[in-house]
């Protein structure tokens, strides 16, 4: 198999960097599609637009409706090509940027990618993930190339709230437990082919940043100050984990994520990186792991309180059926589960309940 990397064209990180805008854009074209939830709009939406204008750039201002759907991505697609746009810039959170991602693919036109929060490792891919109008993962759409630039304020960063950055460390903190598991099976990356060393070298230097600078960076952003720690968990989250996952590998962990979606409730009120912290519980629970290294992680995920067991998750009433759901949705056909285990949904279901165990087991033990 090929080794195969991949990475954006250009990654810009620092306090108050939307300022100088223009400048990155600059050769790209002088109209922009801009779009961004209403929160979001408020929060940085309007201050991007501005900054573009001083640059004599125009922008067609777009209110993103919460779902990167196939059809909220052909609603903005129509818009952009109306406008005769030439960049595509999303402001925002992980959907708003891969719909984002989708409508510049669409147009063949340049990406702009601009994060809200360090809450996952979207912004960096050539992929979308896309979900039906009611939330459900349907599918990943994958691109010829990965965005054109990435810019990440971090002033932006820190004042959002510090549960979104609990939540990117959570998504981050799964790149290396995916990307090792995966080199050690022979699966082949998101990025289409074999592991590089420089991907690997990533996904463990995440690890390692996350696990040194995690906590400074969550009380920085309780504070809502920018630190040195909060700039390298910012990268750590956004430039490491998204390089790492997508030329590393993805496995269990984010295959479990999407699992859940088959569920209703009120798990859906959790966050992608809160989800994907107990999928990587269920992928520890699945290899061969001592009990010092699953309470490594567990001791780690709660003292930034994420949740680790099924009622943190809102499924502590959850029964066997409905934990099947789940094992099923992320073992179908074309899951990254397959990229790193030879795996059945009976299997999944036993590693969802004892990861829970495990994770219950520990608490008690902690007396928390």
């Amino acid at each position: 198999m090929e080794k195969v990397f991949i990475s954006p064209a250009k990654y810009v990180q620092g306090k108050n960097v939307i300022e100088n805008i223009s400048q990155y854009v600059k050769g790209m074209g002088d109209q922009t599609i801009v779009m961004a939830d209403e929160l979001v709009w408020d929060i940085a939406g309007h201050k991007v637009v501005n900054e573009l204008k001083k640059g004599s750039i125009k922008s067609e201002e777009v209110l993103f409706k919460g779902e990167a759907s196939k059809e909220e991505i052909n609603r903005i697609s129509q818009t952009a090509k109306d406008t005769g746009a030439t960049i595509v810039v999303g402001v925002g959170g992980g959907k708003t940027l891969d719909t984002a991602k989708a409508v510049a693919d669409d147009l063949d036109a340049y990406t702009v990618i601009i994060p809200t929060a360090a809450s996952a490792d979207a912004p960096t891919s050539a992929l979308s993930v896309v979900y039906s109008d009611d939330g459900i993962f349907e599918s990943y759409r994958f691109y010829n190339r990965n965005p054109d630039l990435i810019l990440v304020d971090t002033k932006v960063i820190a004042e959002a709230p510090p549960r979104l950055l609990t939540s990117g460390i959570a998504d981050a903190m799964a790149t290396w437990i995916e990307a090792r598991s995966v080199i050690r099976f022979g699966g082949k990356t998101m990025a289409g082919g074999a592991t590089t060393i420089a991907a690997e070298a990533i996904a463990e230097k995440c690890e390692e940043t996350l696990f040194k600078y995690g906590h400074l960076a969550y009380e920085s952003a309780k504070a809502k100050v920018v630190t040195p720690a909060l700039e390298y968990i910012v990268e750590a989250n956004t430039l490491l984990s998204g390089l790492g996952f997508e030329s590393g590998g993805l496995g269990a962990a984010h295959a479990i994520h999407n699992g859940f979606t088959a569920l209703k409730g009120d798990i859906h009120h959790l966050t992608h990186g809160e989800k994907v912290a107990f999928g990587t519980l269920v992928q520890l629970a699945l290899e061969k792991h001592r009990l010092e290294e699953i309470e490594k992680y567990l001791g780690f995920f709660i003292s930034l309180d994420l949740p680790v067991t099924l009622a943190d998750i809102k499924l502590k009433d959850a029964t066997r059926e409905d934990i099947m759901k789940v094992a099923k949705a992320a073992t179908i056909d074309g899951e990254t589960i397959h990229q790193a285990f030879h795996i059945t949904a009976d299997q999944v279901v036993d590693a969802i309940f004892a990861a829970d165990q495990y994770a219950k087991a520990y608490k008690k033990k902690q007396q928390l």
